[in-house]
């Protein structure tokens, strides 16, 4: 067992604050609030608009943290301008990694000299500090990185990525401030994960790439933005197959070089703006994601009974003759993804008849409800498994499953956003609500979306900042 010198833990932690969007031109800034900034939605008719949405946030801030990994410049093309990306800006330049941010790129190097250990002012933030582990141990043979955060959905451990890098050749202790791990070079072995965890699948890509040997990992998440990262860590010269059976093979290689990538579309924020549309009882029309991204969305979507228009440029949705009542399961991919459960919700209750969701990937994912029962939705949970076969959370009392009755009438309130998916559905019930709706908390959604303020105003939506003060 081992520790950081005390030089480490003694640090000063700097001012925790909040993200806050980049302005115009690209720069990005953060500040310390002593008053919060509030949305009033004001329901103004059937939104109706072209979206363009632009990489996604589940994908930008993994693709920075494999650029850690080059030997020259990389760059990330048509990045969101979120929260997420600033976050893990600061990380980096902590660690002594040179990050350039612009209105669509981001460019990242390695630094002259490499700083093992990510500030304890990140703790809490989001879950990219445990991804940086394994750069770390190939950059510097030691990394410390502290407590992970993120949306209170559930529990999201790090046991899998601990014992992966264990597996691998590392020293790693857990402790109540972080996580320490050591290793003069990471060996490639063989790997199954109990649950194909996206994190975990991800923290093993980029611990392997520059291991000694092959690694072969089973039980992988093949996620969409999963084999993305797959496929910028190649154009940096990692060598990696993919299988079907969700087994990937990666051959460790004794140095990667920067590379250039462009982002597909984010497919939550797709899907978000199409159904956006149809609570309303308008068509939005989504750009820059890729059909092959919303298949199973696009299919639930017409099995409710919505019209789809489906082309080279854009989807988009409507429903003339109104939206019928559906049972979901939300699974990993190329199930129905869990975050798109949350504006399918509100969907919901915009449908005739009673509908299910059963939600198998996170037990606490339901967490944003008793924000939209304030806003009139009808919808009861429950801790057993509806609507789809018994999943591994029905033998616990995780509030996991949920009964909508719709049409239900909404009506304006005041509502505290609780995480990222939850803020945006709370903005499609007041889009759709009686009366206006004061949206707190909003610094989740722009954390995740890219420009979701200026997104909305241009499909016809009556909406307005103020600020209040701090609850």
């Amino acid at each position: 067992m081992w520790f950081p010198s005390p030089s480490v833990l003694m640090r000063p932690m700097l001012p925790m604050t909040r993200p806050v969007l980049p302005v115009s031109g690209g720069e990005s800034r953060y500040a310390v609030r002593v008053s919060e900034e509030v949305w009033l939605i004001e329901p103004s008719g059937p939104l109706r608009g072209d979206v363009e949405v632009r990489g996604s946030k589940n994908g930008v801030s993994k693709h920075m943290v494999a650029a850690m990994l080059g030997i020259g410049e990389s760059t990330i093309h048509n990045a969101p301008e979120v929260g997420e990306v600033e976050i893990t800006a600061r990380m980096l330049r902590a660690l002594g990694i040179d990050v350039e941010i612009t209105s669509r790129a981001i460019t990242i190097a390695q630094g002259e000299q490499i700083n093992p250990h990510v500030p304890a002012a990140f703790t809490g933030l989001n879950r990219i500090p445990i991804l940086m582990l394994g750069p770390l141990l190939h950059l510097a043979g030691e990394a410390f990185v502290p407590l992970v955060g993120g949306d209170p959905i559930g529990r999201r451990p790090v046991d899998y990525h601990v014992e992966a890098l264990r597996a691998m050749g590392a020293e790693v202790e857990v402790s109540d401030t972080g996580v320490y791990a050591k290793a003069k070079r990471l060996r490639g072995t063989r790997l199954e994960l109990p649950y194909p965890s996206v994190g975990a699948t991800e923290t093993i890509l980029m611990s392997a790439v520059l291991a000694e040997g092959k690694t072969v990992l089973k039980g992988a998440a093949m996620e969409p933005e999963v084999v993305e990262l797959a496929l910028f860590l190649q154009r940096m010269g990692a060598r990696i197959e993919l299988s079907p059976d969700r087994r990937i093979v990666i051959e460790g290689v004794e140095r990667l070089r920067g590379a250039s990538t462009w982002l597909n579309g984010d497919r939550i924020e797709a899907f978000s703006y199409l159904a956006a549309g149809l609570i309303t009882g308008g068509e939005v029309r989504v750009h820059g994601c890729p059909q092959d991204r919303l298949v199973t969305a696009i299919t639930t979507l017409a099995r409710m009974g919505a019209e789809l228009d489906i082309t080279d440029d854009y989807v988009s949705a409507s429903a003339p003759d109104g939206l019928r009542a559906a049972a979901v399961q939300t699974d990993t991919h190329p199930g129905f993804m869990t975050d798109w459960q949350t504006p399918l919700m509100v969907l919901f209750t915009q449908a005739q008849g009673m509908s299910v969701l059963h939600e198998t990937v996170f037990e606490n994912r339901l967490v944003y409800v008793p924000a939209l029962q304030k806003m009139g939705c009808e919808i009861e949970v429950f801790d057993v498994c509806l609507g789809g076969p018994a999943c591994r959370y029905h033998d616990t009392n995780a509030k996991h499953s949920a009964v909508v009755r719709g049409v239900s009438k909404l009506r304006g309130a005041d509502v505290t956003l609780p995480d990222i998916r939850a803020g945006f559905s709370a903005v499609l019930a007041g889009a759709a609500a009686e009366g206006t709706s004061t949206l707190r908390g909003v610094h989740h959604i722009e954390r995740g979306y890219h420009r979701p303020f200026e997104q909305f105003a241009s499909l016809g939506l009556k909406i307005s900042r103020e600020n209040a003060p701090e609850r």
